[in-house]
């Protein structure tokens, strides 16, 4: 009977391995720097790639606030091609998570609305959704 075990149990493992794990990564920018935008998204990429690679997939949350928040500005962003090209070629597996809180702030301030790219949904704060996606079992990563 403890053979039989050993064996379900392994059973179980290799079945589990073999279909592959889902992993959950929350990235976070807060930086107007087109250099820490490029290496956010490297990093998405990588990622991606990497458990592609080991037949794993992953979902990723890109949030944006502060200074950061002119990533998904219309008109604004310095990595708007690759925002979009990554956005169709992930699906659902990415989010771009914009802070309502800093949008509010930017809109005041302009004095008009400000327009977001449409791949961006937003957040009431970008603040409290990182919280929320670590309570959730995301990985943090801030590049």
């Amino acid at each position: 009977m403890k053979h039989l075990l050993t064996v379900a149990a392994f059973v179980a493992a290799t079945s589990a391995f073999a279909e592959g794990q889902t992993h959950r990564v929350a990235v976070h920018v807060d930086e107007n720097d087109p250099q820490v935008m490029n290496m956010a998204l490297n990093n998405v990429q990588n990622v991606r790639n990497y458990y592609d690679s080991q037949g794993d997939t992953v979902v990723i949350e890109l949030v944006a606030y502060g200074p950061g928040l002119n990533m998904f500005v219309e008109g604004k962003s310095p990595v708007a091609d690759r925002i979009s090209a990554m956005s169709l070629e992930m699906g659902d597996s990415l989010t771009f998570a914009a802070c309502g809180n800093t949008l509010r702030g930017m809109s005041k301030k302009a004095g008009h609305d400000v327009a977001l790219m449409s791949e961006a949904v937003v957040t009431p704060s970008g603040v409290v959704r990182l919280i929320e996606l670590q309570e959730n079992g995301y990985a943090y990563v801030r590049p």
